[in-house]
């Protein structure tokens, strides 16, 4: 399989710093050459260019933080990606999950995507809802086509996911007003309690008979929906995750189903970390997603 690998060392959506060397940390733990390992064809794009933090002013648009420059850099990661082609496996690195606001529409190729989005968080505000302001708690909305015009539309004019063809797992902290967003849309969630009493191998089965009707669909991998006491390098730690089979499980299944056809690895943050274990954990499930087996 031919893979791309774009960076994009963004922490500008995000409530504290870090994350913006994410790419780099998952480029340290082997990333390319594990997917080399497996037989692939990797070619390392590099980074996207994002605006520096501190350079900008911090409030740019309508109370959204950094909104021009993330707008700029998820524009950029959407017509780098969509360049590739069809046949490419397209793997974004970041970078905080606003990223995913240029990434899911780029790897879609203008084809109906279905949204996996791994995560202990829905990421469902809009810039009404959101008691912060952070972006990276929007993402999924303006995929959907809610909040700002301009965020909401990277994929081009009509282009969006349909909320029926998302399934989020993992969930276990939701804000208030999102709570009723995310049941409005009618978004699949499935939170730590249904992988508690259903388990991860029911919940990938289902996952993939509901998206069985898209073209194509994107793994949009948080570190936090890990345990923390698995991936600690992350900015907004949640207890009761995911565990470490958990995660791989959820990864082999959808790696034997043949259906994947892109992944954003998101939210690792060195400076938080223990020995870029988070980057390496994380490494492990791109890998397991990509076809690496126990035997």
């Amino acid at each position: 399989m031919d893979i791309s690998i774009l960076g994009i060392p963004m922490d500008l959506g995000a409530g504290r710093r870090g994350v913006d060397m994410g790419p780099g940390a998952l480029r340290n733990a082997r990333l390319n050459a594990a997917l080399r390992e497996l037989g692939h064809r990797v070619h390392d794009l590099g980074d996207v260019a994002v605006t520096i933090p501190e350079t900008v002013d911090r409030l740019e648009s309508q109370g959204l933080i950094f909104k021009d420059s993330i707008l700029n850099a998820c524009t950029e990661s959407y017509r780098r990606l969509s360049a590739l082609g069809p046949e490419v496996f397209p793997i974004s690195i970041g970078g905080d999950h606003s990223m995913s606001m240029g990434t899911v529409p780029g790897a879609s190729q203008g084809k109906r995507t279905g949204l996996i989005w791994v995560d202990a968080h829905t990421d469902y505000n809009t810039p009404g809802s959101s008691p912060s302001g952070n972006i990276h708690g929007m993402p999924v909305a303006h995929l959907t086509g809610l909040g700002d015009p301009q965020l909401s539309s990277i994929g081009g004019a009509g282009w969006r996911v349909d909320p029926s063809e998302i399934v989020m797992i993992g969930i276990r902290s939701v804000d208030t007003a999102e709570r009723q967003l995310v049941r409005d849309a009618g978004i699949k969630v499935y939170t730590m309690k249904d992988v508690d009493q259903l388990g991860i191998s029911r919940i990938a089965h289902e996952t993939l008979e509901r998206l069985s009707g898209v073209e194509r669909l994107h793994v949009s991998f948080d570190a936090d929906a890990l345990d923390p006491t698995l991936c600690p390098g992350v900015g907004t730690p949640v207890p009761g995750g995911l565990s470490y089979r958990e995660g791989h499980l959820l990864m082999e299944l959808f790696a034997e189903s043949r259906r994947v056809t892109s992944l954003d690895i998101v939210e690792v943050n060195p400076t938080l970390d223990t020995r870029n274990a988070t980057a390496e954990v994380m490494v492990g499930m791109a890998a397991s997603l990509l076809g690496q087996q126990i035997l």
